[in-house]
């Protein structure tokens, strides 16, 4: 008895062929996903109601108090010492002046995140639009950093290579990764310092809070740092906005924990069973600081990762670390 393949129809031979425009249209991926829209609107939410009022009328009354209690401190120290309150009255002015400019440099900050998250919604509508859409975003993407002199090689390629690109998720690749490459490499810097800080002091030094407080300024100052790298500015209020933003993705994407689960793949073998506490100790919050990092990274850039591969905490973490474990 013979073999033969067998054949089987699935289909009738009458049934017409479907056309390729009858097909289902493809689901549109470049719609933010519930964690995103849930880190956004944690990040970006505002005291509305009764709160802002109450507060808004608690800090005009204290205002308005202060204002008059020092005028009145002024005209009657004048009265009583001339010279004496013309030296008070010139240095309330001098601080009245300063407090000015600080608040126009607040502002100023403020207003810089601000149009940084103006950029990173725009580049993500960019991608799902036309190419004129596209052009038009990458020149202004291009024109927010048009100050920097370390990205100048960096927008004249840019320049030289878009009119080769003729689809706008291509050409948005093409911004990331001519003008944001360079600055994630500076970011990721910054980062591994903190972490290696962080790690050796607390491994390193055994008074207690000492750990608590390095790894506090070092995250400040670390989250600081990157944004001014990608274009924010420092301020007392914009860094308050800024460190509640990373608090919120942190809490928002569950990246708060970290243990003896983490390091082990990455530095091989039982971390807690082959080193001393206060290394254990000193490895966990270097890995807790990269978290914080690579967060403030997400939050401050203008453009999320696309073309780019997102930097991976366990590659971060080997590299801050390296020499401080084998």
């Amino acid at each position: 008895m013979t073999r033969k393949p067998v054949v089987f129809d699935l289909e009738p031979d009458d049934q017409p062929a479907q056309s390729v425009s009858d097909a289902p249209p493809v689901p549109e991926l470049d719609e933010p996903t519930a964690l995103q829209a849930t880190v956004e609107a944690v990040g970006t939410a505002r005291r509305r109601g009764w709160g802002g009022w109450l507060w808004g009328l608690v800090l005009g009354l204290l205002g308005t108090i202060i204002s008059v209690a020092a005028w009145d401190y002024a005209t009657s120290l004048i009265d009583r010492v001339p010279v004496l309150g013309l030296v008070v009255s010139g240095a309330m002015i001098g601080l009245l002046l300063a407090a000015l400019v600080f608040c126009v440099r607040e502002l100023a900050a403020l207003g810089r995140l601000h149009k940084v998250d103006t950029l990173r919604q725009a580049c993500r509508d960019a991608r799902s639009g036309d190419l004129a859409v596209a052009r038009a975003q990458v020149a202004r993407l291009s024109r927010f950093y048009g100050t920097r002199a370390d990205l100048e090689w960096a927008r004249r390629r840019l320049h030289e290579r878009e009119s080769e690109i003729l689809d706008a998720d291509g050409l948005m690749d093409l911004a990331e990764a001519e003008l944001l490459s360079p600055l994630d490499v500076q970011a990721l810097a910054e980062v591994q310092t903190a972490a290696r800080q962080v790690a050796g002091v607390t491994a390193l030094v055994p008074l207690a809070l000492a750990d608590v407080i390095t790894a506090l300024v070092s995250s400040l100052r670390m989250i600081r740092r990157i944004a001014e790298i990608y274009g924010g500015r420092s301020g007392l209020f914009s860094s308050w906005r800024l460190t509640r933003a990373v608090l919120s993705h942190l809490v928002a994407t569950g990246a708060v924990a970290v243990g003896d689960d983490l390091l082990e793949p990455v530095l091989g073998g039982s971390v807690l069973s082959k080193l001393s506490r206060r290394f254990g100790e000193g490895l966990i919050n270097g890995a807790l600081t990269v978290r914080v990092g690579l967060a403030a990274i997400e939050v401050c850039r203008p453009m999320d990762f696309a073309s780019v591969d997102k930097p991976r905490l366990s590659v971060v973490l080997q590299r801050a670390l390296k020499g401080f474990v084998k």
